[in-house]
């Protein structure tokens, strides 16, 4: 959603909640599943970074064409949701055994032959959520998408977008920790 918005030349404020503010309680007490993000557009207050994707995707115009579109987009999301869960292992522990985790290189191949968005002919949410989680991989990882070329120019390709790459360049952005271990 940090590049989503951006990206559609959104505007949004976001509070930065620290971890004094989290440890008192009330914050976390009123969060659904006690946990952060907490998304407030207009009446309705979402949680879940990725319901709160597929939320803006919808109001943006960013879920596909059409219903085969949304669907394959849906497999796209899930599959980033996936990895980030393996991601951990992935980096920090055994990398070489995991390189064969990113089909999103074949998906890129399907579409285009690699020469255009994961799914159709524009950027969608889940290029986003894709893009967010590759770019974290780079910073723990610099080397780990030297073997897929389609994803190390899909990578390059998404962060030259304009907006996306004023949004990239953002100290707020840069500056960013990377869950919780002292990268950025």
């Amino acid at each position: 959603m940090h590049m989503l918005l951006p990206d559609q030349d959104q505007s949004w404020k976001e509070e930065v909640v620290t971890m004094d503010i989290w440890m008192k309680g009330s914050l976390k007490a009123s969060c659904l599943y006690g946990q952060l993000p907490k998304f407030q557009d207009g009446d309705v207050t979402l949680y879940q970074s990725s319901a709160i994707l597929q939320h803006l995707g919808h109001s943006f115009g960013l879920y596909g064409k059409d219903h085969q579109e949304a669907a394959l987009l849906d497999v796209v999301n899930d599959g980033v949701k996936d990895l980030r869960c393996r991601y951990t292992l992935l980096i920090y522990t055994n990398y070489e055994a995991g390189k064969e985790e990113y089909p999103f290189e074949m998906l890129l191949s399907q579409n285009e032959g690699g020469h255009a968005f994961i799914v159709g002919n524009q950027i969608f949410f889940a290029d986003y959520n894709l893009l967010d989680l590759l770019l974290i991989q780079q910073v723990l990882a610099t080397r780990c998408l030297d073997s897929f070329s389609l994803l190390s120019v899909y990578v390059a390709c998404l962060s030259t977008r304009p907006m996306l790459k004023v949004f990239l360049a953002f100290p707020q952005h840069m500056n960013r920790p990377i869950n919780g271990n002292g990268k950025q």
